[in-house]
């Protein structure tokens, strides 16, 4: 007698491999969700389509609103990146050996 238990496998295979394939992709798309457009200035769309808040500067932000007869406006969440910190630690400067001595 002979087992044959690949017909047995072939209907959870078939689940399994989409929902599989739907996991990775929520997961690949969580941290991409989750990140704030963290620039100055939201564009208002006329028509109703939503808001763009990705523009760094005025003139970016209208050059595209302008298209739509929107407006644009500060974006109220942003925050400004923090300067860069030094370590706090003054920097030692090596001497070169002279060849002469």
């Amino acid at each position: 007698m002979q087992c044959n238990t690949l017909p047995l496998l072939e209907p959870a295979v078939m689940y399994l491999i989409p929902a599989g394939a739907v996991f990775c992709a929520i997961v690949v798309a969580i941290p991409i969700a989750a990140q704030a457009q963290n620039y100055p200035w939201c564009s208002s769309f006329h028509d109703g389509a939503g808001t763009n808040c990705g523009f760094s500067t005025y003139e970016q932000c209208m050059a595209t609103a302008r298209g739509t007869g929107g407006y644009c406006a500060p974006n109220n969440s942003y925050v400004a990146p923090r300067p860069a910190m030094s370590s706090g630690r003054a920097r030692r400067k090596h001497r070169v050996p002279s060849a002469g001595r």
